[in-house]
């Protein structure tokens, strides 16, 4: 978060206190608001979501059930590379799931989580669209196919350079 140096007012809060303001007497505006949010914040932390629940008057359960239906949303932060490895059947037929593991030895995380510096995070996704190309990860937009694990320290190299 962050905070202005002359006054410690979180500019953040403050964004988001605009957004719920904005949309405070609007039929329907939880997933605006939460879009809006996750927007400021880069993902939906329990704070966040309490602001909301408290600025829309809306129960904490209600905002907490859309955040984690919707795969759009996340709980956690995600790193400036986005990982998404695809788990959909023809990619798990074909290694996705030893591609997975390879991600997550050489950067030390676990599905769901970021980096310690912040530069990349990883998902298990269903389906990319791709599935001549299984097995497939998608790294922000890029897309890559037909991988082995032995490509993938190579592939997170490109993206630390």
């Amino acid at each position: 978060m962050s905070n202005c140096c002359c006054c410690g007012v979180d500019e953040n809060a403050q964004k988001l206190q605009e957004v719920i303001a904005k949309y405070k007497d609007t039929k329907g505006a939880l997933i605006p608001v939460l879009h809006e949010a996750q927007e400021i914040y880069g993902y939906l932390p329990m704070s966040v979501q309490k602001t909301i629940s408290e600025g829309l008057n809306v129960p904490l359960s209600e905002v907490y059930g859309v955040v984690t239906f919707y795969t759009q949303f996340s709980l956690n932060p995600k790193g400036k590379y986005k990982i998404q490895v695809c788990m959909g059947t023809a990619c798990y037929v074909k290694g996705a799931g030893q591609i997975l593991d390879k991600f997550k030895e050489k950067l030390g995380i676990n599905v769901g989580d970021c980096t310690e510096d912040g530069n990349f995070s990883l998902e298990a996704c269903r389906c990319i669209g791709a599935c001549g190309l299984a097995p497939v990860i998608m790294i922000n937009d890029d897309v890559y196919g037909r991988l082995t694990p032995d490509e993938i320290e190579g592939i997170i190299e490109k993206y630390k350079k």
